[in-house]
């Protein structure tokens, strides 16, 4: 008979405790992606199977799970999605499950036209990566019984389960360190209202702006993108505002790049000149040629539980129901100057 892998065998491994492991297999907090990583794939290597599932072991099955995601977010610069696409493949594969792609349209949202692979009922779940319409998802849920679990966006419905980061908190944190470096004059780039984390992330912005007695000018919250289709258009967008902030916090990395680039053309130097912060931790290879300070989003953890969450609920097992927040972390970068110093 194998003998049963505990936490203390992959802890001994790998040379850390027993309660970093615990941490990393169970999802909190307290170490790098690298680290989790590295002990989510030893445990898989050495056969660790966690307490609840030798009680119920739902993973022994491999299921077919489907991906949909907006054709919107795969365009060339939504380079978030791609890494999130690519993560939750990853995780589904070391679950034992397989992954299928479905890439949808403008058209065949607004046409209400349901993905081929849950109409020709190739998948046992679905996943959605990213915002797509509420109603054409309730479309979906009302034609067809199929487990469903939205990742990075939630619709505040009541009856949806979802993973998502918690954006507000980030970037409360993310310009409360604007703040510490001695900004006092913050500016927003993004277009409030076009997707739920910009707007979550700009409440964050405001939220710490208000505990600094500072007021939210209208003529720094910089538009990014266009409001209905969520296009970026740097022509159209990244204007600078008369009077200069001395820093600016982005919404995303892929915004910080561009706005640099607008800074660069009118003869502003990055940080000397101007500081400016991102979120998220990724951007296309060659956007941007300064490391940017920025709020990294644990696309892993976000993955893995959504993965996790969505296999027990095929299964008809119990598992945690409604919408899920998972925490990030700050990366410091060379964006953003120390005015205390």
């Amino acid at each position: 008979m194998a003998k049963t892998v505990r936490l203390k065998d992959i802890a001994e491994k790998i040379g850390v405790s027993t309660v970093t492991v615990s941490k990393a297999l169970s999802g909190q907090k307290g170490m790098s992606d690298e680290l989790r990583e590295k002990i989510h794939a030893l445990a898989n290597e050495m056969g660790y199977i966690p307490s609840i599932s030798r009680k119920v072991d739902i993973f022994s099955k491999s299921y077919t799970i489907g991906l949909l995601i907006s054709e919107d977010n795969m365009t060339e610069y939504s380079s978030y999605y791609t890494k999130m696409h690519q993560k939750v493949s990853q995780i589904a594969m070391e679950m034992g499950c397989f992954t299928m792609l479905e890439v949808v349209s403008e058209q065949s949202e607004k046409k209400k036209n349901f993905p081929r692979i849950v109409a020709d009922k190739k998948v046992d779940g679905i996943i959605v990566i990213g915002r797509l319409s509420g109603e054409y998802l309730r479309s979906i849920r009302d034609n067809f019984s199929i487990p469903m679990i939205y990742l990075d966006f939630c619709n505040h419905t009541g009856d949806e389960d979802a993973v998502v980061a918690d954006s507000f908190h980030g970037a409360y944190l993310l310009t409360n360190h604007l703040f510490d470096m001695g900004h006092t004059s913050i500016a927003f780039v993004g277009t409030i209202m076009a997707e739920g984390n910009i707007t979550d992330r700009y409440l964050g912005y405001v939220k710490s702006l208000l505990e600094h007695s500072h007021p939210v000018r209208k003529d720094w919250v910089i538009p990014d993108r266009d409001l209905s289709t969520g296009e970026m258009d740097y022509n159209r967008f990244f204007k600078l505002p008369e009077e200069m902030p001395s820093a600016f916090f982005c919404n995303c990395d892929v915004s910080a790049s561009m706005l640099i680039k607008r800074l660069n053309e009118k003869g502003y130097k990055v940080p000397d000149d101007i500081s400016v912060a991102g979120y998220d931790n990724y951007i296309f290879p060659g956007l941007c040629d300064i490391k940017l300070t920025t709020f990294e989003v644990d696309t892993y953890e976000m993955g893995r539980n959504a993965i996790y969450s969505l296999i027990r609920k095929i299964g008809g097992e119990r598992y945690r129901q409604g919408v899920m927040i998972l925490e990030g972390h700050m990366v410091l970068g060379d964006s953003v100057k120390n005015l205390n110093a």
